[in-house]
């Protein structure tokens, strides 16, 4: 592979409140599972710190489960609430910091035990309140901000979905509606944290089991969905795609995130097989690897500041490096991505 463009934009500060960062390259979340009962130890700790040390200007953590029995029935996931997990998280902060990194956690809950139309609304009120509690924790943590999981399928997501949302009340109906639990989410995490305290909102228009699947299918739906959001306090959205190169609607070439960036004129964040020739849908069904290419196109694409920061996700897990190397043109040294990659923390 060889570098024809200029990286200097994807190495521009950005500066958001108190949140500074040193470039635009963010770690993506992804589920490591290396936490025996919920608790991320010092190899968790090691495996950040080696992307901070190599010039990855915010790492957004694997998904951290908050405090509510039907977020995860997944043992090596990490937790974000009791003292055992909550001390394990303090070290990733310090690591990471002490490496002059950013990191955020990401807040999860997994998912609905049946359908969301099973919640009472007292029991969302709990959700909502173990959503604000991770906010809590994390700003108590010394955390740089938070990004809250409202993607490919989970609880917020559920929520936002008509085929997964059919509730009568409130919470269920037409768009606006659906996007209510998720309003209260963000306004109870802003009221814990208060307004100088990032908060980064992950969407997908994909579910995973269905990649066809949208939200929006038109750039007016859209924007009627995204501003309760906005309204709600999210700072930066994290637009998750399969193919970050690919059209969100047809006739213009925004992607998901350009196209979030335009309506909401705030922040966004790109991610989606970035220097990479197979998405990750590759990997899990078929256990497939992915050569390195090229990045051109997504600088083309920041240069006309379409998004904001781009998120890097199986290039960054095979090699801790990934951003050094891409800023100093060693691209011939970059690590092709194999499965085994997810056997370890390397």
């Amino acid at each position: 592979m060889t570098r024809t463009l200029s990286v200097e934009s994807l190495f521009k500060p950005f500066e958001l409140g108190n949140l500074k960062l040193a470039n635009r390259i963010v770690m993506a979340p992804m589920t490591r599972q290396f936490s025996p009962d919920g608790v991320p130890g010092a190899n968790v700790a090691s495996y950040y710190r080696r992307r901070a040390e190599n010039n990855v200007g915010l790492i957004v953590t694997e998904g951290t489960i908050v405090n509510h029995p039907d977020a995860s029935n997944q043992a090596n996931v990490p937790h974000f609430y009791g003292e055992a997990a909550l001390n394990g998280w303090a070290n990733v902060v310090s690591e990471v910091h002490e490496a002059g990194g950013r990191i955020i956690p990401q807040i999860w809950h997994m998912g609905a035990r049946g359908q969301v139309n099973d919640y009472s609304e007292e029991e969302i009120a709990d959700i909502v309140q173990a959503f604000a509690q991770a906010a809590s924790e994390a700003k108590r943590l010394g955390f740089d901000g938070i990004e809250l999981h409202g993607a490919h399928g989970y609880l917020i997501d559920q929520f936002f979905w008509e085929k997964t949302n059919q509730r009568t009340d409130r919470y269920g109906g037409d768009m606006l509606a659906r996007t209510r639990f998720a309003v209260e989410v963000i306004e109870a995490c802003r009221q814990s944290v208060g307004a100088e305290f990032p908060i980064v909102l992950r969407l997908s228009q994909w579910k995973s089991g269905d990649y066809s699947a949208k939200l929006a299918g038109t750039p007016e739906l859209l924007e009627q969905f995204l501003a309760p959001l906005v309204a709600a306090g999210v700072d930066i959205f994290h637009c998750s795609t399969r193919r970050f190169w690919e059209p969100e609607f047809e006739g213009s070439d925004l992607n998901f995130a350009g196209w979030t960036k335009k309506l909401t004129g705030k922040p966004t964040i790109t991610v989606g097989s970035v220097g990479l020739d197979g998405d990750f849908t590759s990997l899990f069904a078929e256990g497939k690897g992915a050569a390195s290419t090229g990045i051109d196109g997504l600088i083309e694409k920041l240069e006309r500041e379409e998004f904001d920061f781009v998120a890097i996700g199986r290039a960054l897990l095979i090699d801790p490096a990934w951003a050094t190397k891409i800023r100093d043109g060693r691209t011939e040294e970059l690590i092709p991505f194999t499965p085994d990659a997810l056997k370890t923390l390397s």
